[in-house]
């Protein structure tokens, strides 16, 4: 699209474009070196970090205290958030490389636990919202759906640069996901709530992921132990297309990938349609915890999610 004459150019903060730039060198090289190579670096890349402790381990060993107890500055956490940090750096490593992986590995390495959840709604005719928390690599899940013969919809936050996000949702639609963006390029929404409805009352699966929406519409729900807000979008579908709510984990298994579709949360009987809303997004986060508590390292949430720990803190706190 032409710029309007007279219009003066978008300029992208430097940090903008550097990221873009990292981005751009990772899908060009990383998908290009042997796969052992590229897994090594990726793993060094995450010890090397985790040593460094920032601001980010940090706020993922207090976020894994909270799953597992314990001392988030002890050894147990310590050594579970390394793990975590190098599953994370996997979902990485795998990202960039996922585009040229071979459908017949993606579909022979995957472990799915009754995925039959979802087959046989949408075989059914009945639209189906997979929800599920950010955990393993979940590309490549929606990957494997789509190679099983079932395209879904999902919707991504618009990044910053505009080049990232083109790049980030033209990688999403070769993987035979239709994305939506959460927002317009000006900053409001980008009315993806009716597009998903539309899906699913076709019969589609939808996946959204689930387990932190920390703004003023987020539903709040008790998590480990403590308060947190979740989007309440899973749960709001289900009740006003009638289609089935499934949470879903995520997790990696040696060389290759876990998947468990957990049991339909039935819209209550009773109740008002923010109630209703409230007990079916309740009952996901309760799902999300048993998914998480067995593979805590495989949960990448490297932010604040507790409500309490958006706080103020002391100078230097994760």
């Amino acid at each position: 699209m032409k710029r309007a004459a007279g219009t003066p150019p978008v300029r992208v903060p430097l940090g903008d474009r550097l990221v873009a730039a990292a981005y751009s060198v990772g899908w060009v090289v990383v998908r290009r070196v042997p796969e052992r190579l590229a897994a090594w670096f990726f793993r060094l890349l995450a010890d090397y970090l985790w040593r460094k402790q920032g601001t980010s381990v940090r706020r993922l060993e207090s976020n894994l205290a909270r799953v597992v107890g314990g001392d988030p500055a002890g050894p147990v956490i310590r050594e579970l958030s390394r793990a975590g940090m190098r599953s994370y750096f996997r979902y990485w490593m795998e990202a960039f490389r996922l585009p040229s992986m071979d459908r017949d590995r993606i579909l022979s390495k995957t472990r799915a636990v009754d995925g039959e959840f979802i087959f046989d709604n949408i075989d059914k005719g009945r639209g189906a919202v997979m929800a599920l928390p950010h955990m393993g690599n979940w590309d490549l899940a929606g990957a494997w759906l789509a190679h099983k013969g079932y395209p879904f919809t999902t919707v991504m936050e618009r990044l910053r640069p505009e080049s990232l996000y083109e790049r980030f949702l033209a990688y999403r639609q070769s993987l035979g996901m239709e994305v939506l963006p959460l927002t317009s390029k000006g900053g409001g929404s980008a009315m993806a709530f009716g597009t998903l409805a539309k899906r699913l009352r076709e019969g589609r699966p939808v996946c959204l992921p689930a387990e932190r929406d920390l703004t003023a519409s987020g539903v709040e729900v008790d998590f480990f132990g403590a308060k947190t807000r979740m989007v309440a979008g899973p749960a709001l579908l289900a009740i006003q297309t009638g289609a089935a709510l499934l949470p879903a984990v995520l997790w990696f298994e040696g060389d290759g990938w876990g998947i468990r579709i957990y049991e339909e949360i039935p819209v209550p009987v009773e109740g008002t349609r923010q109630e209703k809303v409230a007990a079916m997004t309740q009952t996901l986060a309760s799902v999300f915890e048993k998914g998480i508590a067995e593979h805590p390292e495989d949960w990448h949430m490297l932010q604040r999610l507790w409500l309490d720990d958006l706080e103020p803190r002391p100078v230097g706190a994760p």
